[in-house]
């Protein structure tokens, strides 16, 4: 329900905060005192677009802000406030504020958190029904009108397995068209994978095998230079006459002369007996180095031809051998699922089938099941209709069925295959018309009142406000709209503008607006009544003060 209202610098209005209660309530005034501009407010703070117009002259915005508890919402407020990065609610609150700079500037908030226009019409289809001359009537909508006449009869659960049908169909058609190709570009696709495929397989590569295949054709390009140095160094070492060997001999025996001359030296004989072992291994490790080069020019071209084929390979697949691999994989995998594309295909085309089928059942049961529902329908909404004026009326519920149920669609609708169209007729030899061709706003009110009060159960839009439901009613038909109010003020909340005092008589609370003014300007101010001033009130609207007026209003508020 609408806990608060604020409105500030709109219209004539310049600071106004409203608290309201559940159930039915009255808003009532002089003719020009301003309670359109409380639909105004209400429906610049639901999303609809606006003008500069709108904000007090002398002021550079106007803002309203609105406070639902949605503590019962049926609606899927939260995941629609988690989808769209907004704040959750707190205690059950959402705030919802709107502002509208004289610069054009225009900013929107739920919750605190800055959102588009769209979103916050969106939440408001949730919220409010505005019934009247405002554009906010989702009950004139065809998709609406389906979900109502479904909900009424109990077909939400046949509605639901539907619609999981077509998801289910929808998902299937996408696999199909992501399988069929033309032959000439599956041929191609098919040639292309398996070359990059069967190229890189027939490569035979190791991850890794790029570098150490370098480092193995670097010693093989300079492998000659590399004997003629190992050789080198060998004769130095030992194969020369005055080769390091043989100079290292005659220093042993210089030392060992040394040592019996001085038995104190022979720690120098131990540090040349350790340097004379690494010459003797120095000179193993030089004539196994020497033995494993290999000179033969055709490991060479060897070891060149694979560096060839791998440099070609990563220009066409990656950077590394690595990559190609991996590159290599991925093709091998494509051609796999491309290969089992008329199998894959099959599959999918019998899953359609039975899909299809299954739909046919359920939308023909749908169907079937709406059309012993749409009687009961119209029968109540002509009940309701009788007590609101239309003595001689014609409403009809038109239920169309797609005649291409036996050729399923692409693209179905998840509601069934049916359409629908609310239509009446206020006046005898006028045919039935649309809803929305209604051109009377009285009218179009009070049938929308009769639809709620039978719908009232199945609809899930919390907040309904009724503008200009009395007019060119009177008499009795007013105690009957007056307590259509008052019954559907017991399942939501009900705000109806009225200038009739049997309509007004039967709300829960009433405010009325006033048009004042103060310090040389022209203020709109709303204020609660209570039972005193509901007696006034109710006895202006009359026709007056006097007692008899006056003695009236009493007995309106005691029935």
């Amino acid at each position: 329900m609408l806990t608060t209202l604020r409105i500030r610098n709109l219209a004539l209005v310049a600071d106004l905060t409203l608290e309201l209660r559940a159930g039915y309530t009255a808003i009532t005034g002089e003719t020009g005192a301003g309670k359109s501009i409380l639909i105004g407010a209400l429906n610049l703070v639901l999303g609809e677009r606006a003008e500069r117009t709108l904000i007090r002259n002398g002021s550079d915005s106007c803002s309203v802000e609105a406070v639902f508890d949605v503590s019962r919402l049926r609606a899927p407020l939260g995941r629609f406030l988690d989808e769209h990065g907004l704040e959750p609610c707190q205690d059950g609150q959402l705030l919802l504020k709107r502002t509208l700079a004289a610069n054009g500037t225009n900013r929107q908030f739920i919750n605190g958190s800055p959102t588009t226009l769209n979103i916050l019409a969106a939440l408001g289809e949730w919220l409010v029904d505005i019934h009247g001359p405002h554009d906010h009537q989702s009950l004139l909508h065809s998709g609406r009108q389906l979900a109502l006449l479904d909900a009424f009869g109990g077909l939400d659960s046949l509605r639901a397995n539907f619609a999981e049908l077509v998801g289910r169909r929808c998902a299937l058609e996408g696999e199909k068209t992501s399988l069929i190709v033309d032959e000439q570009t599956y041929a191609q696709q098919l040639d292309l994978l398996r070359h990059q495929a069967g190229e890189i397989a027939a490569a035979n590569l190791a991850p890794e095998e790029d570098a150490a295949l370098e480092r193995a054709h670097r010693l093989a390009s300079n492998a000659a230079r590399l004997l003629e140095l190992a050789q080198g160094a060998l004769r130095q070492l030992s194969e020369d006459e005055h080769s390091l060997l043989s100079q290292a001999g005659m220093l042993g025996r210089t030392l060992l002369e040394l040592k019996r001359l001085d038995p104190e030296a022979v720690c120098l004989l131990s540090l040349h007996e350790q340097a004379f072992s690494f010459l003797r291994d120095l000179q193993s490790d030089l004539s196994h180095y020497a033995d494993k080069l290999d000179t033969d020019p055709a490991r060479l071209q060897s070891l060149e031809d694979r560096l060839n084929l791998i440099q070609s390979l990563k220009r066409k697949y990656g950077a590394s051998t690595a990559d190609i691999i991996e590159f290599g994989e991925q093709a091998r995998q494509k051609l796999e699922d491309l290969e089992r594309r008329d199998a894959d295909l099959e599959r999918v085309q019998a899953e359609l089938g039975r899909i299809d089928a299954e739909l046919k059942r359920v939308g023909g049961e749908l169907s079937a099941q709406r059309r012993d529902v749409v009687p009961k329908l119209s029968r109540a909404v002509a009940r309701e209709f009788a007590g609101l004026g239309f003595k001689q009326h014609h409403f009809d519920v038109v239920l169309t069925t797609d005649s291409g149920i036996s050729n399923l669609k692409s693209q179905i609708a998840s509601s069934g295959f049916d359409r629908i169209e609310f239509q009446f007729a206020p006046n005898p030899g006028e045919p039935p018309r649309p809803l929305r061709a209604i051109a009377s706003s009285g009218e179009m009110a009070r049938v929308m009142l009769a639809l709620k009060t039978v719908l009232a159960a199945q609809d899930d839009i919390p907040v309904l406000i009724f503008d200009e439901v009395d007019a060119n009613v009177g008499g009795e038909t007013a105690q009957a709209v007056g307590e259509k109010m008052r019954q559907l003020g017991e399942q939501r909340q009900v705000l109806c503008i009225t200038h009739l005092a049997p309509v007004a008589a039967r709300a829960s609370a009433h405010y009325v607006v006033m048009k004042e003014t103060k310090l040389l300007r022209t203020v709109t101010s709303v204020r609660q009544l209570d039972k005193r001033e509901r007696v006034t009130e109710l006895a202006r609207m009359l026709g007056g003060q006097s007692d008899v007026a006056r003695k009236h209003a009493e007995a309106l508020l005691k029935k």
